[in-house]
């Protein structure tokens, strides 16, 4: 099908361009102004939990509070469940039409709600609430200004999760990576476009507001990082498959922390929660670096070394929380803590090479980038995305042919074990929880597509047709092409085999797409 020129650009670059430069831009300034109020808020839990210290007799006051806010959060959940947990793994849901969610109320919630987290001390992050937070400002750009193209929706949600994710980690790149490797898993040059466009007009309003803000733009100060030689070359293999092992044992440890949670409190939200909260606040009186969102933690490693012994109890004890937190549902990001402990692994990897196997101490601190990189293309099983982060936000642009091999080793690895990655856990689990006691029904449906509909001249691959659902056939003329032949134009009957828990919901997105039937 050729294509018109005007049609094209009125169809798809124009709004792509629109909706993912109006998203980019809100996103970066409601997550810069974020960040501002999580630095200054993890800066006085910090502060507190030093004062409680050495001050024990407000434990039990500040159990009986935790206790309250338990309750609350539990409260807040049954009214907007997709404020539980993780940012990413809801974000990617949301984007790949699984979950559905309010994004007025969920962008609020979200804000406020890990704030809350972050005061407590719970070991989560900033980067998942501002992934979710782009996805819900990218749903409210078109619900505000396309009313009537919903379809784009799904779209500039992409766009705004892509812009969250650079905003919060300073990595451009990566956050276009995000979208193809993680949410969407395919390459689309209308997914292309949107996220780029929206990642761009981030960065620009980044360069306006975060030092009007006084937030940094990356997450780690630029390094100084040595070259690695050709003979160091088992330093990545080393790193990749200890942390690739490590991936492994998280990710089932997540499973069976999850299954146990759900099993002794799957009826009291509220005393999972409360659990959760308390172990924090006792684990925090030991030492500020069991809890926090790990990014002081990552800054201090880098900085120097952490005798071995505290090291070892860092992992296990924020490897814990920081899971139970997840399987509780506490509002907060997951990627960062998870980063935090890539780096304490490293960190022992490093310690263990400098003492004991000779390694040269200028080598420590690309032993730990290198660590964090295998966290994310092993327990995310991201590898490609891994990688750029690593160039962009790690400073390994001369170190790029070991940190490939480290991410190669370590989601080898995951995939030799067949694990999941978390991301894909939680959503899964999350659905299938969602879905419990409904009925899914399949069926066959034909429809046609309209003149100036969503779908008119767009190629099948570009549009994000309703999750569970096939294009058997595209007819034309009465010519009858097979799924993904060509692009479609109006007039075309489509054959769509579907899948769904809510036929009207299905159907509802599909005429968005094709057009009123």
């Amino acid at each position: 099908m050729k294509k018109s020129h005007k049609n094209y650009f009125v169809n798809l670059i124009f709004p792509a361009v629109l909706f993912g430069s109006v998203t980019g831009a809100f996103t970066s300034l409601i997550v810069n102004l974020y960040k501002f109020c999580a630095k200054h808020i993890v800066h006085f839990s910090e502060t507190g939990y030093h004062y409680v210290s050495e001050h024990l007799w407000l434990l039990p006051i500040l159990m009986l509070a935790f206790f309250g806010l338990a309750l609350l959060f539990s409260a807040i959940y049954k009214k907007i469940p997709n404020l539980r947990g993780g940012g990413i793994p809801t974000s990617i849901g949301i984007l790949q039409g699984i979950f559905t969610f309010k994004w007025l109320r969920n962008l609020i919630g979200i804000f406020f709600m890990s704030l809350v987290s972050f005061f407590i001390g719970v070991p989560l992050g900033t980067e998942g609430p501002s992934v979710q937070m782009g996805t819900a400002i990218g749903c409210g750009t078109t619900n505000l200004f396309a009313k009537k193209h919903k379809a784009w929706g799904r779209y500039s949600m992409t766009g705004g999760a892509c812009a969250g994710f650079y905003t919060a980690t300073g990595a451009p790149i990566s956050g276009i990576m995000f979208a193809i490797e993680e949410a969407h898993q395919r390459v689309s040059p209308m997914i292309i476009i949107t996220a780029a466009t929206s990642v761009m007009f981030a960065g620009l309003t980044n360069e306006v507001v975060a030092p009007l803000l006084g937030v940094s733009t990356n997450l780690i100060p630029e390094l100084d990082l040595p070259i690695l030689s050709v003979k160091e070359i088992w330093l990545p293999l080393l790193v990749g498959v200890v942390l690739g092992l490590f991936a492994v044992v998280f990710l089932k440890y997540h499973n069976a922390m999850d299954k146990f949670m759900d099993k002794k409190f799957s009826n009291n939200s509220a005393l999972r929660i409360f659990i959760v909260f308390a172990l924090t606040l006792v684990c925090g009186i030991v030492s500020i670096s069991f809890v926090s969102t790990g990014h002081e933690l990552m800054l201090s490693l880098l900085e120097g070394k952490m005798v071995l012994w505290l090291l070892v109890a860092v992992l296990i004890v924020r490897s814990t929380l920081t899971l139970m937190a997840n399987t509780a549902g506490v509002t907060g990001g997951i990627f960062l803590p998870l980063l935090a402990l890539g780096a304490v692994l490293a960190a022992i990897t490093g310690n263990v090479c400098v003492d004991y196997l000779g390694v040269d101490s200028k080598y420590y601190q690309v032993i730990l980038v290198l660590g964090i990189t295998a966290c994310i293309a092993g327990m995310m099983k991201m590898p490609l995305t891994a990688i750029f982060f690593a160039v962009e936000a790690l400073s390994c642009h001369q170190n790029i042919v070991y940190v490939i091999i480290t991410a190669t080793v370590a989601y080898f690895i995951t995939e030799l074990f067949q694990v999941n990655s978390i991301n894909d856990y939680v959503i899964e689990n999350r659905s299938e929880r969602m879905h419990e006691g409904k009925v899914e029904k399949t069926g066959t449906i034909t429809v046609t597509v309209k003149e100036n509909s969503f779908a008119d001249e767009k190629e099948i691959r570009d549009i994000f047709w309703p999750v569970g659902t096939f294009i058997l056939s595209v007819k034309r003329h009465d010519e009858v092409h097979g799924h993904g032949a060509h692009g479609l134009s109006a007039g075309d009957l489509l054959q769509i085999r579907y899948t769904s828990y809510d036929e009207k919901q299905t159907m509802e997105e599909i005429e968005a797409i094709v057009g009123k039937q």
